[in-house]
């Protein structure tokens, strides 16, 4: 197998290059060119022969190479079918990498890990594009599929929203969302001379090491996690206001479910909680124990 060689700025404008290529906006391209980005990448995930891969958008292969070292199997989406021939040459010698064709939110990840992983637990690893991140991690983490690890490359604004703590100014939705499904940690900062060309933002890379259980138990997730949409539709603003303004509930099989301001402020003091809370307040756990409290007011629920 062949050594990674476009971790650098002339590996990569030679490719650039010589296929003619600039990165495409509508897809969010920026090329890697730091090789020391790059090997920090593959050792967040920490890859070994045994594990399988799956990249998300891997542009010209730049880190398909080095994840092709490390790793035993690399299952590559990329939406940009131009890219496709380009990947053919730069990830030719590679033989431990299948490129698929396809949109990632249109992929069936548990079927790629059946079919490509026996089923087995896969890890992910991408340098993702920040205008669809978290379309993306969001759907890796809904997806069902065996995921052990994911390790991306997202815009460091995301990564301090993952990556918050109740009562931070960055807590948020996807702060919690991100704390039931796995554990976040920041790898490294990546600074905007890292790519080509060079985004405006600086980058994280951000690993997320998914829980084997749940750390709170709730009785239906899928309801907390519209509670927790809903407290944070009008931040700064209190968390009973925005339970109360959602268009409504779907629980269980019942649709446009709705809270009565006593039912909420009931819910929350019964919790310990102050009813004029705010949600970036609020954790994982006291959204779960309020979760199960308002539901035991939807007849039926139990």
């Amino acid at each position: 197998m062949p050594e990674p060689y476009l971790g650098s700025p002339s590996g990569t404008i030679e490719i650039l290059r010589k296929y003619n290529i600039s990165a495409r906006k509508k897809f969010g391209q920026n090329f890697l060119i730091d090789d020391g980005v790059l090997s920090a990448t593959v050792d967040a995930a920490e890859l070994t022969p045994e594990d399988a891969v799956l990249e998300i958008g891997p542009g010209i292969g730049t880190l398909t190479q080095y994840l092709a070292a490390s790793a035993g199997h690399v299952v590559a989406v990329e939406i940009d079918r131009s890219l496709l021939p380009v990947l053919a040459d730069t990830l030719s010698g590679f033989d431990n990498v299948e490129v698929i064709s396809g949109d990632i939110l249109k992929t069936d990840i548990k079927e790629i890990v059946d079919t490509r992983n026996n089923g087995r637990p896969i890890k992910v690893v991408a340098n993702l594009p920040y205008y669809i991140t978290t379309p993306i991690i969001m759907q890796l983490l809904e997806s069902g599929a065996p995921i052990e690890s994911i390790t991306v490359m997202v815009q460091k604004e995301v990564a301090d929203r993952m990556t918050a703590e109740p009562g931070s100014r960055d807590f948020g939705a996807l702060s919690l969302a991100i704390r039931y499904y796995a554990e976040p940690c920041v790898a490294q900062i990546v600074h905007p001379d890292s790519f080509i060309p060079q985004p405006g933002v600086d980058s994280a890379v951000v690993t997320l090491l998914a829980h084997k259980e749940p750390p709170v138990s709730v009785k239906d997730p899928g309801f907390m996690f519209q509670l927790i949409r809903a407290s944070f539709n009008q931040r700064r603003k209190k968390l009973s206001n925005g339970i109360l303004n959602f268009p409504g509930y779907k629980v269980g099989d019942r649709e446009g479910v709705h809270f009565t301001r006593a039912d909420v402020e009931g819910a929350l003091t019964a919790a310990g909680l102050d009813p004029n809370i705010r949600g970036e307040a609020m954790s994982l756990a006291q959204f779960a124990d309020l979760a199960d409290r308002l539901l035991g007011k939807v007849p039926g629920s139990d």
